[in-house]
């Protein structure tokens, strides 16, 4: 902990200080728009259909002002009715109407209503222990206080949500009702960004989990550093995660590091190249050497001879009018089968997929394609694993593959309805088991350990949007084959969830 803070301190003053106050003084700061938020459904169709430019392709969220430019930059003359509406609708509620520094705060209040307590319907009776649908009402209040000032904003979003009780994900205690999905000082320059705290972000593309980093983990505070000019950037993510005990009972820290390295040449591409590493050991800290973006953290491993769980990704985008996008991620790779411990199955993990709209209609789809293997994420030291409070950072489920059609369709203004069809396949295997012995290798499977589960989701959700009022649902229908890995056992499963929030929100100037 020391280490860290140490490190943010150093940072703060260094980095100003080698790229001028100037350049600082002349960078107005801007919050991120949680992935959460509620005009994001809104604002991915936007992006799907060709109305807006993708501030940041390969990368959520977005900051407020690179959103608010984009919509002011659309071209609403070529569009329907409805669509030039919800333009509007989202960039009236998105736009600052005071020059910094000025203060922004919201409250909200709601009640909701679900057939489960987890995030994700897909989640029904996947992992360790597996998700179970227990049908319960909820009730939820939050403060979000947005403070910029120069270069400088600062983000505080406390929420209690009587959800979190009964998510089987949510690793509270003491207080199990209140989290902070916000809560971050982030230091913006036109070079760059220093930010620490709280805040959910996805690598790769939009509207898919990222494999490495993604929405899953709650509360997982990170430094995160960004070097470079619009259209490359080179970015440091560094966290401690949860501590645990090994066999002896003593506490063993964990660390994780990423960096990436995002290029967005001038036409309809974008590419980044990431690598990341867990490490662990009683009495570790934070080494600095796998914080390095311009090497390997496999490579400094071996040369350090420290023992660390890496990986090695890859992401692309091309936009046009049907754009094409791809995640890729490489574990672990045995190349030659000299010994019994090079029988090891591959563990990998690859998104493939593209999105647009359908004709002139306001109507977005999507389709996409994940395969993650078998013992993706895990590695021999069975606490070099990216899981934080045993939830994934990037994916919470290993040994499946997934298949889902989505569209995007705009009824009216500030409503949209999402049809969705989904195919799951769902082998044993999970991060949270233990790595398998050296004598196992042969009997491991590379993808699909023991009997697989198969799950047909169709589903439709909605978000309505009427003034201060905010009213989503979702709902479908699980048909399972194999259904808790049992051959030949089948079920099928209602799932749904309706909630309605009101919001109500001020901003002035700071005095």
């Amino acid at each position: 902990m020391r280490l860290r803070l140490a490190l943010c301190v150093a940072l703060a003053c260094v980095v100003p200080a080698l790229t001028g106050g100037a350049a600082l003084a002349a960078q107005e700061a801007s919050p991120y728009v949680p992935l959460q938020h509620w005009a994001m459904p809104y604002v991915e169709h936007l992006i799907a259909t060709g109305v807006i430019a993708d501030p940041t392709p390969l990368t959520r969220p977005l900051r407020r002002g690179d959103l608010v430019r984009a919509l002011r930059a659309a071209d609403t003359v070529r569009v329907s009715a409805v669509t030039r509406r919800t333009v509007r609708l989202v960039l009236t509620a998105l736009a600052d109407r005071r020059p910094a520094p000025f203060y922004r705060i919201e409250g909200a209040v709601g009640i909701a209503a679900a057939t489960h307590a987890f995030r994700d319907p897909l989640e029904l009776d996947r992992g360790l222990p597996p998700r179970r649908a227990v049908r319960r009402g909820f009730a939820s209040a939050g403060l979000d206080l947005h403070l910029t000032f120069g270069p400088v904003v600062l983000v505080s979003h406390p929420v209690v949500d009587t959800r979190l009780q009964f998510d089987p994900d949510w690793y509270g205690k003491a207080d199990n009702a209140t989290a902070f999905p916000e809560a971050y000082v982030s230091a913006q320059w036109r070079q760059g960004e220093l930010f620490f705290g709280t805040l959910a972000r996805n690598w790769g593309p939009s509207g898919v989990q990222g494999v490495l980093v993604s929405d899953d983990p709650y509360g997982l505070d990170h430094l995160h550093v960004a070097l470079g000019a619009a259209r490359v950037r080179l970015q440091v993510i560094a966290a401690q995660l949860d501590t645990r005990v090994d066999a002896t009972g003593a506490p063993v820290n964990r660390y994780l590091s990423m960096s990436r390295l995002w290029i967005r040449p001038p036409g309809r591409w974008t590419f980044a190249l990431w690598q990341a590493g867990v490490w662990s050991g009683v009495g570790r800290q934070l080494e600095l050497w796998f914080l390095n973006p311009a090497t390997w953290t496999y490579i400094r491993g071996s040369n350090t001879g420290t023992n660390v769980n890496s990986f090695l990704g890859f992401d692309v985008e091309r936009r046009g009018t049907t754009t094409a996008f791809g995640q890729f991620m490489l574990d672990d790779i045995q190349v030659s089968r000299k010994s019994a411990g090079d029988l090891k199955p591959t563990s990998y993990a690859f998104t493939v997929g593209a999105k647009g709209r359908v004709r002139r209609a306001a109507v977005g789809w999507q389709l996409f394609y994940t395969q993650v293997a078998n013992l993706t994420y895990r590695n021999e030291d069975d606490l070099q694993v990216p899981l934080y409070h045993l939830l994934g950072t990037g994916r919470n489920f290993a040994d499946y593959d997934q298949a889902t059609f989505k569209l995007s369709v705009l009824a009216r203004p500030g409503l949209l309805l999402e049809p969705e069809l989904t195919a799951l396949r769902q082998g044993e295997g999970d991060p949270r088991l233990p790595h398998p012995l050296v004598a196992d290798y042969p009997g491991t499977a590379t993808l699909f350990q023991g009997v697989v589960e198969r799950t047909v989701r169709l589903a439709l959700g909605g978000h309505c949007r009427l003034g201060a009022f905010e009213l989503t649902g979702n709902g479908g229908v699980h048909l399972i084959h194999n259904a808790g890995h049992v051959t030949g056992a089948s079920d099928t499963r209602w799932l749904g969830s309706i909630a309605a929030t009101y919001r109500v929100s001020h901003e002035n100037a700071l005095p």
